[in-house]
Formats: C-alpha cells, structure tokens, sequence
C-alpha cells in the first residue's frame, strides 16, 4: 500500500470518528423518522398513481368489452335484416374490440396484483414507522437515563476525591499549629511584658487550691501527718503615736503555717524568675 493510500484511510478514519463523536442519539433518531416519515409520503403517492392507473385499465377494458358487445347486437341486426356481409363487418369490429378488451384485463390484473403488493409494502412500511417512533420515545427515555446516570457518577466521584479532603486536613493542621502559635506568644506576651509579680501569685492561686485539696485527701486517708495546732495569735499592739510625727502601723504576726506558705510561694516564684531568666538568656 502507497503512502498516499495509507494517509487516505488515515483521513477518512479520523473523520468518521469526528463523525460518530459528533453524532446525537436524540437527534439522529429525530432525523431518521423524519426520513422515514418523507418516504411513507412519497410511497402513498406512488400507491396512489398505481391505484389511479389500475381503475383507469379497468375501465377500458370495461369499455372495450362494451363496445365488442355493441357490434355482437349490430351484427345480429345485420343477420335479422338478411345482410350477411354487413354481419360479417360487425363481428370483425367485434372480434377487435373483443382483443383490447382482454389485452386491457390482462393489464388491469397485473397492475392490481401490483398494487395489492405496494398497499401491502405500505402498511409494513407504517407499521414500521410507527414502531419506530415508540421505540425512539423508549431511546431517548434510556440515552436521558444514562446521561443522568453518567451526571451522578462524575458527582461522586467529584465527591469522592481523595485529594480534597486531604486538603482540608492539611488546612485544619495548618490552623491548628496557628492558633497553638498565637497562644504560645500570648503567654511569653503576658510573661515578659506584664506585671510579673501578680502573674506569679496568679499562678499561685491557681494552683495552691489543688495542693491544699490533695494536702486534706491525704491526712483523711491517713497518708499524711495531721496539720499542727494554730497557734493563739496574740492581739495585736494598739499603734504608737510620737509626737511631732504620723504613727506607722506595727508589723502584723503570722502563724507558723501562714509563714511556711509564704516561705514556699516566694521559693517557688524566686524558682520561676531564674528559669524565665534563664530562657531569656538562651
């Protein structure tokens, strides 16, 4: 095969694949009954020539056998008057019209048989015709079924799309180490910008309820030594005044667990500077 013959077929396959991709069920089905229905009406015309032609052969064979039969009645006229010759006339005119009268018959029969045939091939034809239009009403019912079946499945699988969803989990990530990032500078904001004794005894507060819980728990349980007795606290010395000067209010005395308390809540924030000095200093 030449170069030019092997292109040739590559063209008309490209086209007819243009072509079958182009092509539209619906509108193809459309087209072919549209076809069909200019086909029923160009075969009624032809049935009906046909039918046309048949009666008209009818009648001239009808008339020519009426006309044989007119010269049978002159030719025996033309015995009952004694004129022999003049009947032989008749019978001869008779005879012809006789011959067209059964060549017309033989033509009326064949061109009836004929038309019996396209009436037969008619109706099979709209028969067809009309099995056709219900079975393109089924097609097109099944191509829009299969469309919206397509139409759901490319939606499921649009939904289904893995990539998707690991977009969103890596996007709920991102914004969770955001916000984890946003509180981190918000506590070294507060640790290293604000009032750093109240935030120690905040902390303190915070946790010297727990503690004091536990303290409780345990001694019930037996697990912890009984907490000393309070002491009496002595009633505190009126304020002196001195003369010429403003009087400074004593010094208040604490118990002994109220001075352990203390004691440890000024270890434990002295423990708390060193270590935010320490990070400072990293």
């Amino acid at each position: 095969m030449g170069i030019f013959a092997r292109l040739a077929d590559l063209i008309k396959s490209n086209i007819n694949d243009l072509i079958s991709k182009a092509e539209d069920p619906e509108k193809m089905l459309n087209q072919i009954l549209v076809d069909m229905a200019n086909q029923l009406i160009e075969a009624k015309k032809g049935v009906a020539e046909a039918i046309a032609m048949e009666k008209k052969l009818a009648k001239q064979a009808e008339a020519e056998a009426a006309k044989a039969a007119e010269w049978e009645r002159r030719a025996m006229m033309a015995v009952r008057a004694g004129d022999d010759a003049l009947a032989k006339e008749a019978l001869t005119r008779k005879k012809e019209h006789d011959g067209h009268a059964s060549a017309m018959k033989e033509q009326w029969q064949k061109q009836k048989k004929q038309v019996d045939q396209i009436k037969l091939a008619l109706r099979v034809l709209n028969n067809k015709i009309e099995e056709a239009k219900r079975k393109k009403a089924v097609l097109i019912a099944r191509k829009r079924q299969a469309e919206a079946r397509k139409k759901i499945q490319e939606t499921m699988a649009g939904i289904q799309n893995a990539s998707a969803f690991e977009t969103f989990d890596r996007m709920e990530e991102k914004i969770l180490q955001m916000e984890g990032e946003a509180d981190a500078a918000a506590e070294l904001g507060e640790e290293y910008s604000g009032d750093q004794l109240a935030h120690k005894f905040t902390t303190l507060e915070q946790t010297k309820g727990a503690d004091d819980e536990l303290e409780a728990l345990k001694q019930k349980m037996g697990l912890a030594p009984a907490p000393p007795p309070k002491e009496e606290e002595a009633p505190a010395a009126p304020p002196v005044r001195v003369d010429g000067e403003e009087a400074h209010d004593q010094p208040v005395q604490l118990s002994q667990t109220e001075q352990d308390e203390l004691s440890a809540a000024l270890a434990e924030l002295e423990a708390q500077e060193a270590a935010a000095q320490a990070r400072m200093k990293r």
